[in-house]
This record gives C-alpha cells, sequence and structure tokens, in this order.
C-alpha cells in the first residue's frame, strides 16, 4: 500500500511539473503570426499573394527583402525608425510568412520579378533595396535586371559573395530537403536562430516563437517546401562574376563575428575576407563593419545599422 501511495505521490509530482511548462505557441495558419505592424496584401500575376508592411513617407523609398527562411518582421527594429524619415515597405516574399505558398520555382529571378511587380502595384518608380542575406542576393539580381527601377541597394550580410564549386553546390542540394526543414526539432530551431546572432537580443525572442508556432500551420508544408527551392536558387545562379555590373550606389553592411559567412561546414575563415572581396568588385559600393555583431546586425546593431542607413541615403 505504502508503494502504491509512493508511486501516485511521484505520478502527481511529475503531472505537476509537466502542467507548469510553458507550452509551445501554435497557429492554425501562417496569417495568424502577430506582426509588428499591419499587413497589407497584394494580388500580382499568377495567383500570388504577396504580404507586406507599408510604413512612413518620404521623397525616398525603401524596400525590405528578408532572408532564407524569415519573414519581414525580422526588419522591424529598422522599419520603426527608418520610417520616421523615409517610406518603408517590408515584404514576405512568396513562400514565406503571410505571402501565398505553391510550387513557386524559389529563383533570384523569380523574387527580382516580383519586386518589380510590387514596385508597380504601389506606384514606386525608384526604389532603394534594403536585402539582409537572400534577400541581399535577391536584391542584387534586380538591381542588375531592372536598373531603371533600383536607385540604390543596401545589403545586409548578403548571400553571393561567398563563391560554391560544384561539388559545394551539390552538398547544398542534397543537405537542404523539405522533410529536413519539417522535422527539425525545437531545440535545433533555437539553436539555429541563436547562431544568426552574436548574443541574441531578448527581444528576438519573437523569431523563436514564431518559428515553432509554424509548425502547426496548414500553410507549413508550403514553407518547408520553398526553402530548399530557395537554396538551389542562390546556388543555382551565383552573381559573384556580376557584381562588377552593379552600377548603383550600394551601402553593404556585415557583423564581424557572422557565423553563416562564410560557411562554416565548406570554408571557415574570417567574415571581413568574403565582405571586402565582394565589395571590391562594385564600383560604387562602401563597406562598413560592425564588431560584435552576426548575420542578423540589422537587428542586433539596430542603432548603428540604422545611422549607417540614414548617412547614406542623406
Amino acid at each position: 500500500m505504502r508503494t502504491i501511495l509512493y508511486s501516485f505521490g511521484i505520478f502527481l509530482l511529475l503531472f505537476n511539473i509537466g502542467c507548469a511548462l510553458p507550452k509551445s505557441p501554435s497557429v492554425s495558419e501562417m496569417a495568424g503570426l502577430p506582426y509588428p505592424f499591419s499587413t497589407r496584401y497584394l494580388e500580382l500575376s499568377d495567383g500570388i499573394r504577396v504580404a507586406y508592411a507599408d510604413e512612413g513617407k518620404g521623397n525616398q523609398t525603401i524596400l525590405f527583402v528578408h532572408g532564407l527562411g524569415s519573414y519581414y518582421p525580422a526588419w522591424k527594429n529598422n522599419v520603426s525608425v527608418l520610417s520616421e524619415k523615409y517610406r518603408c515597405v517590408a515584404i514576405d516574399l512568396p513562400g514565406y510568412g503571410k505571402s501565398s505558398k505553391e510550387n513557386y520555382s524559389g529563383s533570384m529571378r523569380f523574387y527580382a520579378g516580383i519586386i518589380k511587380e510590387v514596385c508597380d502595384k504601389l506606384g514606386i518608380q525608384k526604389v532603394t533595396l534594403a536585402g539582409h542575406s537572400m534577400g541581399g542576393q535577391i536584391s542584387l539580381v534586380a538591381a542588375l535586371t531592372y536598373p531603371e527601377l533600383v536607385e540604390k541597394l543596401v545589403l545586409v550580410a548578403p548571400a553571393g559573395f561567398e563563391t560554391f564549386n560544384k561539388g559545394e553546390k551539390e552538398w547544398f542540394r542534397q543537405v537542404m530537403t523539405a522533410d529536413g526543414v519539417r522535422l527539425t526539432t525545437a531545440e535545433q530551431i533555437r539553436t539555429n536562430l541563436a547562431y544568426n546572432f552574436y548574443t541574441m537580443p531578448v527581444d528576438a525572442r519573437f523569431m523563436i516563437d514564431d518559428r515553432l508556432a509554424m509548425r502547426t500551420a496548414s500553410d507549413f508544408p508550403g514553407y518547408c517546401y520553398i526553402i530548399p527551392q530557395s537554396v538551389r536558387g542562390m546556388v543555382d545562379e551565383p552573381v559573384y562574376d556580376y557584381l562588377p555590373q552593379v552600377k548603383q550606389p550600394s551601402l553593404i553592411i556585415f557583423g564581424e563575428n557572422d557565423n553563416l559567412i562564410p560557411n562554416r561546414y565548406l570554408h571557415g575563415g574570417p567574415t571581413r575576407k568574403v565582405a571586402e572581396d565582394g565589395a571590391s568588385r562594385m564600383p560604387a559600393a562602401q563597406l562598413k563593419m560592425i564588431p560584435k555583431a552576426g548575420h542578423f546586425v540589422m537587428f542586433e546593431e539596430a542603432e548603428t545599422v540604422n545611422q549607417l542607413v540614414t548617412d547614406f541615403l542623406r
């Protein structure tokens, strides 16, 4: 009898501990994610629906393009400040965030075309593209494809400066799969996101919560699909050889302690080397390296980045 009571007591203790643990956040669809700005929608060609924020007014317009696996709230510390002086448009690329999800190609040209169509729909004739990581490579392709539209570039830890050989490109194609994205554990999600920062700020915690919540969304499979497609788009459409053709004035910003560029599994080494090499190939570029900052430098060191952007656009 004493053994039964003891076992029951242990059960109650474990049950109460379990009840005290916070549950992972969840949403029925990704449109239910809490966003920092009022979200609007544009209906584009081929039934594509793009979610976006449109904040502030000014003589210059900045269009913010997020990176791989991300969404426009990643720019919230920048839009909230820069919108005091400029019109700031931040978009969820198709396949990401609250935008529509279908079997999109994920190519850089596809996304460059989306930027052009968004600008046309919003009546933007000249734009400064601010692109982070993959968004930086997309912005470079857009600048090369639509030079009459893209007036300036702000490239934050841009993909495209680092080069990969044929075998390395194939490694990317093999290692990144939809199932791999779908089955990423909660602990790995936390680790992956933390690795984007030199020191992860407390106010960046929402990125982890949102990524955990996405797993219950009905459109999560579409998100899992687009990530490997986007990776293929990046490696299949390198921009390094075309950097000398980018004539637009360009501000390039890297964190000194970027853990993602260069790729730590394939190359390693200092971020500065990759940053300086890419910037030196662009005829109208200036490079700013920010110490004690990681891949999400625009979030981690928002005050510094916002001042750099303001000075650049001024």
